[in-house]
């Protein structure tokens, strides 16, 4: 279920961004270089272009809710420390010494024999 809402989440930013795209700019990029107004202007933003990007957007976040509520249930309270340290073998030093350990361990002295 999991991949199929994640799917259907690439298809609609897809379709989101090729939407926007589509749309008719209204000038001024932010407000620079235009006249009269900027962005507020007498005309309607109610194009079928519009109206397709709001479901769109509605439904882009709607998905981006659902795999966030999967994953929070996949966690299932879990840390990634807890999985860590509960897949860390047990060493056994009697068995299998550390070669690092034994490269910094001081060494004995040896006794002078003269």
């Amino acid at each position: 279920m999991e991949n199929v809402i994640l799917i259907v989440h690439l298809i609609l930013a897809l379709s989101l961004i090729g939407v926007v795209l589509l749309q008719r700019s209204e000038g001024g990029g932010l407000g620079l270089g235009g006249g009269g107004g900027g962005a507020i202007n007498q005309r309607s933003t109610e194009t079928a272009l519009g109206k397709v990007t709001w479901g769109l957007a509605i439904a882009f976040i709607c998905t981006s809710l659902a795999l966030t509520i999967f994953s929070a249930q996949n966690s299932a309270g879990s840390s990634v420390l807890d999985a860590a340290i509960s897949h860390q073998p047990s060493v056994d030093e009697t068995t299998s010494p550390d070669p690092a350990a034994e490269l910094l361990a001081p060494k004995a002295e040896e006794p002078a024999t003269d």
